[in-house]
């Protein structure tokens, strides 16, 4: 059985992060979301299709050409939605579906197994069987942000527990239940490091170095080839994808890939995507002083909407930054391409490509942009690619 994973009309839902990505490639837990259904559904004999929002096809493409991009199969397939909330009943109820079946509930299609789809997802074919479904779909940033410790342990039970394991007691290095620790090849601890997997497991990836003096707390998830600079404080929940680095406190956020926050200032319940730049001391607030729950600007709904949470930080797009002692409110979400600085205090809402301080933005000059891009990505022996860069054109414009 082939296997399609996919997004549906959902994805402005989780702009500025999907503004570059697919629903599928965001962060939660220790994997991306993508990841886990191919884990889980996929098969080693088989290639698996993902569907993108069609504005997104050439940079997959041009990143991935041996992908199957927006690519039908012909023989029996199962299609899940990128959106799905797995848990041990969502696995077993998707790996129980019979041919030319779906799984639906109120307002979205949770998965069909079908060899009749003839174009991307959007509806369920003629003689295919709806099955209501009361599973469980992400709808937006704040419910990754959530559910992150819960993933983290889930994927250290079912998925690095029985991995190999290169964990090795270092002199200097302090370590609380080390059952619950997981080491990749190659990962590098100096002295003073405290590991405390006592409230959930701590996995480190490959080739990553933490240095002295910081205290890691799980459950968390720290990527390959990164650097915890010395006496960071990385507390429960926090999800770190590969090639960033990594320092201050930080609390309850996941952070995509090849971003920066070197320094001290706090990071909580806060989402960054990728090339995000942290400037020193710059700290956000995750937590109104009335104890209400927290409201974000969504741009689904175009309006602020409720997290659902009383603990609700930041979310900064691809290619952001902040200038030194920035502060960030509660709730604040930050397009791609910003460049915010300043002490005034940054809230609501930032559109992509602003610059400037929090009461006097202006429009990003976009080859500016793309120079400073490009010069970014050569400091870690990448290039911006033509699609990608017209990719960027195109949100410009939005």
């Amino acid at each position: 059985m082939q296997l399609t994973i996919f997004d549906d009309i959902y994805y402005r839902a989780f702009y500025p992060l999907t503004f570059t990505r697919s629903i599928g490639d965001l962060r939660c837990g220790a994997l991306k979301l993508r990841q886990r259904v191919e884990y889980l559904f996929g098969d080693e004999d088989s290639a698996t299709s993902i569907f993108v929002e069609p504005r997104l096809k050439a940079l997959y493409l041009e990143r991935h050409p041996d992908w199957q991009i927006n690519s039908l199969f012909t023989d029996d397939t199962l299609y899940i939605n990128s959106r799905l909330v797995i848990t041990d009943e969502s696995y077993e109820a998707i790996k129980a579906m019979q041919p030319e079946t779906a799984l639906c509930n109120a307002d979205s299609i949770i998965a069909i197994r079908s060899s009749r789809i003839t174009k991307p997802v959007l509806e369920i074919p003629e003689g295919v069987k709806r099955i209501a479904s009361d599973l469980q779909m992400y709808k937006h940033i704040a419910q990754l942000i959530t559910d992150n410790q819960r993933m983290l342990k889930w994927d250290f039970e079912r998925i690095f527990y029985d991995n190999d394991n290169y964990f090795e007691t270092e002199t200097g290095v302090s370590v609380i239940n080390p059952y619950n620790v997981w080491l990749g090849e190659g990962v590098k601890l100096a002295p003073n490091v405290v590991l405390d997997a006592s409230e959930g497991p701590i996995i480190i990836d490959e080739n990553t170095r933490i240095m002295a003096g910081s205290v890691l707390t799980g459950p968390i998830y720290i990527g390959k080839h990164c650097l915890i600079k010395a006496l960071s404080k990385i507390y429960e929940g926090v999800t770190i994808g590969p090639h960033c680095k990594v320092g201050g406190e930080l609390e309850n956020s996941i952070i995509q890939a090849y971003s920066n926050k070197q320094h001290d200032g706090f990071l909580g319940h806060a989402y960054l995507g990728e090339w995000v730049n942290i400037g020193a001391d710059t700290n956000n607030s995750d937590l109104k002083n009335s104890y209400k729950n927290v409201k974000y600007f969504n741009y689904k709904a175009q309006s602020r909407i409720d997290s659902g949470t009383m603990f609700m930080g930041c979310v900064i797009g691809d290619h952001s930054k902040t200038g030194i002692n920035s502060s960030l409110n509660t709730g604040l979400v930050v397009g791609c391409g910003c460049n915010i600085y300043g002490s005034e205090l940054f809230s609501n809402f930032i559109p992509n490509f602003s610059w400037g301080t929090a009461e006097n933005l202006t429009k990003y000059r976009f080859k500016a942009f793309l120079d400073t891009a490009r010069a970014v990505k050569a400091r870690r022996k990448l290039e911006l690619g033509e699609q990608e860069a017209a990719l960027y054109d195109d949100i410009y414009g939005v």
